[in-house]
This record gives C-alpha cells, structure tokens and sequence, in this order.
C-alpha cells in the first residue's frame, strides 16, 4: 500500500490564485498609482490641456517685440493685449465651471481646449492690431476654462493624503507648455525673419487638436452621470441660522486668485522684454535664461505640491507669497552688468512663484461641495486672474517712465494680497471629496 500522502488540494480543493499585491501609495511616485487606471488617464488628459494651454498662452509675451515693431505699438498697447485675455478668461472660465456641472468635466474639458487652440490660431492671421486684439480676447474664453475643468476632474479621482502633490504634478504642465513654447520661439525667430515669426508661433497654437482626440476617447467622467444643474446663486448664498453660505468663502477665494495670478502674469509678461530689451540679451540668450526660470518653476510646482500635502494649503501659500515678492524685488533691482546674476536667479524665482500655485487645485476643489465644485471653482479662480490681469497692464504704462525693471516690483503686491486674503479661508487639508 503506498504510503505517499494525498496532494493538498484533495484534503483542501485546489489552489486558489494568488491575489496580486497592491501597489504602494508610498514612494516618489505612490500618488499616481493611488488613482487607478481611470484617474492616471484623467491625470493626462488634464496635464496634456494644460501644457498645450500654456504653450498658446506664452506665444504672446514671447512675440511681444516683433508684434509692437510690426504693428507700431506702445508698451500699454501691447499689455492690452495680455489683459484682454485674462479679463475674458475670467467669463470663459466661470461658464466653464457651470458647464463641467452641467454636463460633465470631460465635455467641458474637450470645449475649452478646442476653443484656445482654434483663437490662437486665428491671431496668427491677424491683419491689425484691433483684429488680434479680438482673435486674443476669444482665446480666452477656452484659456479661462481649462484648467480649472483639467484641476476638478483629477481633483475627484484623487484622495486626500495625495490631492496636494496630484495636483501640483498637474500645474507642473504648465512649465512644460512654457518650455516647449521657448524651444519652438528660439527656433522659429532664428530661422525666420520676424514679421513672418511670431505668425508662425501663433499658428503652432494647431497643437491642441491632437489632445482632443485622445480625450475624447480615453478619459471618462462618472460626473456625467450624475450632473446637476451648477448655478452662480449658490455660491453666493450668504450664511443663514439654519445653513452654511458659500458667500464668504467665493469673496476671499477671488481675492486670493486676484493676488497670485497678478503677481505671477505681471512676470509671466514682462520678463522676456525685460531679457531682451534693459538685459540686452540676443532671442538666444533670452531663451537660456529663460530655462534656468522655466526649470525653477517645473521643481517649484511638484516641489509646492509635496508641501501642500505636508504643511496645509494655506501655510503653503503664505510660506511662497512671502518668498515670490522677496525674489521679485532681488530680481529686478540687480545691477547692470551682472547678467550671471540675472542668471541663477531666474531659478528661485521660478521656483517661488510657482510652488504658490501647486495647492490651488486642491484647495478651491476642497472649499466647494460637489454639485457647484466647477461654478465655485471656475468662477474664483478665472475672476481672480480677470482682475489679476490689471497688474500687467499696469506695469506696461509704468514701463515707459520707470523701465520695465522697476515696473515689475508692482507685482510684489499681489503676493501681499494673496497672503491677506487667507484670513477669511479655512485649511481644508484631509478633506474627502464625493
């Protein structure tokens, strides 16, 4: 008789497959794996909008000296140019956000970004000034609304020990499209005379549509399913005895975008003048400069979103309110000759006024319950920028007396502003969001 026992699975049935081990949510790269498949294709879709966002946002202060040479322009006139677009932002993104609670965050998404690249476009063909100021005017009714639908759709998929830094990954776009958008101007005004240039640049603004096609079929929105109607009345509701108003929250929630994208456009502007024209640096030269604040900005975002998560939202935006002015103030008041300090401060200064940014998806997601998030979100953040934009233009018709260099300080102040507003907002850091 043989005495060999009976396999296990006789006693027990047979083997069970082994159930694979969860990824880790720790690691450089745990916040990413935390949002599944659908959230990582959500997470693209969004950071893919963004950058093309801002790759067709900087094509104008890039081209900023060729378009007032060709059009015969002043500095207020072409600062015109950039308020314009941050004031329309401002409608495009409020509707944006009511919309993304209308229909749903990807349909949104798909419109705003088929709008910014169809405008941008347009301004390559512009015959006059007042032509491109209208063709700029309606690139921000899609500039408005992106990323504010981009910042809602993975806001939602994000849990909140990771919103901070998912977030900030996403604003991390934003260096990437300002990146590609150097490369492709030091490229194109090396190559080609500058009145065809900056049309040229312009008409790069194409890029966006192959993003459209990959969202359209990728990326899915459970909000679609479970749209309400978003209304602006709800987030002006003031509080009663018997409820919880949004009133006060969207008041100081503007005033906090207002300091922020003021202080941040005025740089965005006018820097690459000011390189080019009181730095008297070649298209070249501008574009290597450039890369040392491009590249303090791309850490400045993830680094700012790792520290949101850490500090709180708001400890996080005073810490780099206080840090942006101090570098803008080093910045433009270095002496002349000393390009090399122009140089390697163009990396703080990077940095600073981009790690304030990074716990802006995760905060005004957080401040809004889900039926009026997009409204909330859309209309604070978008009119924040509208009223922000007054900054730059504020510093074009300074520029004339007091130089570029000198006129840029008044940026300063919106980070004083921003920090002030955060005494009427709570810290929303752990917050689970539907």
């Amino acid at each position: 008789m043989s005495t060999t026992p009976p396999p296990s699975h006789a006693l027990t049935g047979p083997p069970r497959p082994v159930k694979p081990e969860p990824l880790s949510e720790d690691g450089a790269f745990g916040w990413l794996r935390a949002l599944g498949p659908r959230g990582r294709r959500a997470f693209g879709g969004a950071f893919g909008g963004y950058a093309l966002d801002s790759y067709d946002y900087f094509t104008l202060p890039l081209t900023m000296v060729a378009l007032s040479a060709y059009f015969g322009l002043n500095s207020g006139q072409t600062g015109l140019l950039t308020t314009v677009t941050l004031i329309v932002s401002a409608v495009g993104g409020a509707l944006a956000g009511v919309l993304a609670d209308r229909v749903g965050r990807v349909k949104a998404l798909l419109l705003t970004v088929i709008t910014y690249a169809v405008f941008t476009v347009a301004c390559g063909f512009a015959p006059s000034y007042e032509t491109l100021l209208v063709f700029r005017a309606l690139q921000g009714l899609g500039f408005g609304g992106e990323w504010a639908v981009g910042a809602i759709l993975v806001a939602e998929y994000a849990g909140a020990r990771h919103r901070g830094r998912t977030l900030g990954a996403v604003q991390s776009a934003w260096a990437v499209g300002w990146a590609l958008a150097v490369i492709v101007y030091t490229a194109v005004f090396s190559l080609v005379g500058d009145d065809l240039a900056w049309r040229v640049m312009f008409w790069t603004g194409a890029l966006p549509a192959l993003l459209v096609v990959w969202v359209r079929r990728s990326v899915r929105d459970a909000r679609e399913e479970n749209a309400s109607k978003g209304s602006f009345a709800a987030i002006f509701r003031p509080a009663r005895e018997d409820s919880h108003g949004l009133l006060g929250t969207t008041l100081f929630a503007v005033l906090l975008s207002t300091g922020v994208q003021g202080g941040y456009y005025t740089l965005a502007t006018w820097v690459p003048t000011y390189l080019k024209n009181e730095r008297d640096l070649s298209v070249v030269g501008t574009g290597g400069y450039l890369t040392f604040l491009i590249s303090g900005a791309f850490i400045g975002y993830l680094t700012g979103g790792y520290l949101t998560d850490r500090l709180g939202r708001r400890r996080n935006i005073w810490l780099f309110a206080l840090l942006s002015a101090v570098c803008i103030v080093a910045y433009t008041n270095i002496p002349d000759g000393a390009n090399t300090l122009v140089l390697v401060l163009g990396f703080p200064l990077g940095f600073c006024m981009s790690a304030i940014f990074s716990g802006f998806g995760s905060y005004l997601s957080e401040l809004y319950p889900t039926a009026v998030r997009g409204t909330g979100q859309g209309f604070t953040y978008n009119t924040g920028r509208a009223v922000g934009a007054v900054f730059p233009t504020t510093v074009g018709f300074l520029a004339d007396s007091w130089g570029v260099g000198g006129a840029l300080v008044f940026g300063a102040i919106g980070y004083g502003l921003a920090a002030l507003a955060l005494l009427g907002l709570p810290e929303t850091r752990g917050k689970e969001l539907e």
